[in-house]
């Protein structure tokens, strides 16, 4: 079972900077991922905040709640939550960052990721397909054959 979770402003998808990030809504991100996740066989939740201290909360709780894995795209808080580093860090599930937009091709302060180091991989620029990726790579990993 796969936890997505996106935070600050990801709740404005569709209508802030769709140049950016595009035309469709939050809620088509989670039906895309709940449907990619059928596909793999795994059940997928999706959550969303605006508050750090929630998005710290779901990461604590996730491998209690019987989670296998995490996706998670922070947001702005990518550049600057230590504190969400160290849930990331503190928890035992692989975490895979992702991005819709590519944060390296921005500005400046988008370069800088203080969570990349504590998760897996991240993803960055490939829009909602990211998130597939994510998914996929952690099926994978997390498969008997793999023995993680």
């Amino acid at each position: 079972m796969f936890l997505v979770l996106n935070g600050p402003n990801l709740n404005r998808l569709g209508l802030r900077e769709p140049g950016v990030y595009g035309a469709q809504t939050l809620e088509d991100l989670e039906r895309q991922c709940e449907a990619w996740g059928a596909e793999l066989g795994v059940a997928v939740t999706c959550r969303q905040s605006n508050f750090e201290g929630q998005l710290l909360e779901w990461i604590h709780e996730a491998q209690e709640q019987g989670f296998t894995g995490i996706v998670i795209n922070p947001g702005a808080l990518t550049h600057y939550s230590y504190a969400l580093r160290d849930a990331i860090s503190g928890q035992p599930l692989p975490v895979v960052e992702v991005h819709i937009s590519n944060v390296d091709a921005r500005e400046e302060f988008r370069h800088k990721s203080v969570t990349a180091a504590v998760c897996r991989g991240k993803i960055s620029g490939l829009g909602f397909t990211g998130y597939r990726l994510a998914m996929d790579y952690l099926a994978e990993v997390l498969s008997p054959e793999t023995g993680e």
